[in-house]
């Protein structure tokens, strides 16, 4: 006989995967600060110790029947706050070309609209899918290892090759992502429609 798992969504706030993506939500300004002020140590610390929660809060929502509604607005929030904020400091110190910062807002822009019409249609937001939780990957590894490029040697060299590499996989698989979110939502509204 197969056992099948089953996926209990609940609506409880306190659940240890919230309270993970919670942290990473208020890591976001000190992040921020330390890019600024060319902290870049520190930052890279807050951003790997954010890496790891953004992995275990996932995990712990599934492995332990936690997953939540607050807990789906949480956590891409969180990866998206993080991308932002990761943008607006390495475009700042002039590490990212302003294009490569457009393109990124661009998408994130398109997304948002994409969310109101689904909204506008009683639809929540779209699930994140394999490729937007690769996009995000490919970035978060791009961003610091671009921060450590940020300097003279061998080490930022080698950064900064690895940095570019990860950061246009990213850029592409992000927009890849955001057109599928697009062909998505056509579909969800086209149905909609029909049925009227």
């Amino acid at each position: 006989m197969e056992v099948q798992e089953t996926r209990v969504q609940t609506d409880r706030v306190l659940t240890i995967p919230n309270i993970l993506s919670m942290a990473r939500l208020v890591g976001v300004p000190l992040f921020l600060w330390l890019i600024l002020q060319e902290h870049d140590g520190w930052a890279l610390l807050v951003l790997a110790l954010s890496g790891v929660s953004d992995y275990l809060d996932g995990k712990l929502a599934r492995r332990w029947n936690q997953i939540s509604s607050l807990g789906r607005l949480l956590d891409p929030a969180a990866d998206r706050l993080y991308i932002l904020s990761t943008l607006f400091g390495l475009t700042w110190r002039e590490i990212l070309p302003l294009w490569m910062t457009a393109a990124l807002i661009a998408r994130e822009a398109m997304l948002l609209v994409m969310v109101w019409i689904l909204r506008r249609h009683g639809y929540p937001p779209p699930q994140v899918n394999f490729l937007g939780k690769a996009a995000t990957f490919n970035l978060m590894y791009a961003f610091p290892l671009l921060l450590l490029s940020d300097g003279e040697g061998w080490l930022p060299s080698l950064a900064a090759i690895f940095g570019w590499a990860f950061a246009g996989w990213g850029t592409t698989l992000y927009w890849w992502a955001g057109i599928l979110y697009v062909v998505q939502v056509r579909r969800l509204v086209k149905a909609d429609a029909t049925a009227d």
